[in-house]
């Protein structure tokens, strides 16, 4: 009898501590901010770009801008996914034009390169996710 209820409890806590493990697996990660993503961007580019006060005040203006605007766009239940993917573009467009008559050309031209290495760097892991899901279709 004694065997058994101890076999009991330890099934009980088994079950509870796989519960627990499985609920703080699925947190969600917060999402930065408009405000905090344009004050993290605009940072970034006032190191790495050596601005003036002045050019940082603007970047940072066109940051936040086109970051609550893409984070409104984002949370808008009523677009479809490539309507979504259309005023990302569209934004990512014009931060670039903003950004260009801010910028010296050779502040825009190291920026482009930046975007452009990035946009390459993000290209290259969703086709390896892409790769990835093919091939366990292809062996499961």
């Amino acid at each position: 009898m004694k065997m058994k209820s101890c076999l009991m409890m330890g099934m009980f806590l088994l079950t509870v501590l796989a519960g627990q493990a499985q609920e703080t697996a699925r947190v969600k990660r917060d999402r930065w901010d408009a405000a905090s993503k344009a004050d993290k961007m605009s940072d970034k580019l006032y190191r790495e770009l050596n601005l003036t006060r002045a050019q940082n005040e603007q970047i940072h203006a066109i940051n936040s801008d086109i970051s609550r605007r893409r984070d409104a766009a984002r949370r808008d239940t009523t677009l479809d996914a490539r309507r979504k993917m259309q005023l990302r573009q569209q934004l990512d467009a014009e931060r670039s034009n903003r950004f260009k008559s801010v910028l010296t050309p050779v502040q825009y031209k190291k920026w482009n390169d930046w975007e452009l290495k990035k946009k390459e760097q993000l290209e290259a892991k969703m086709d390896r996710k892409q790769d990835k899901q093919l091939a366990r279709k292809a062996n499961p």
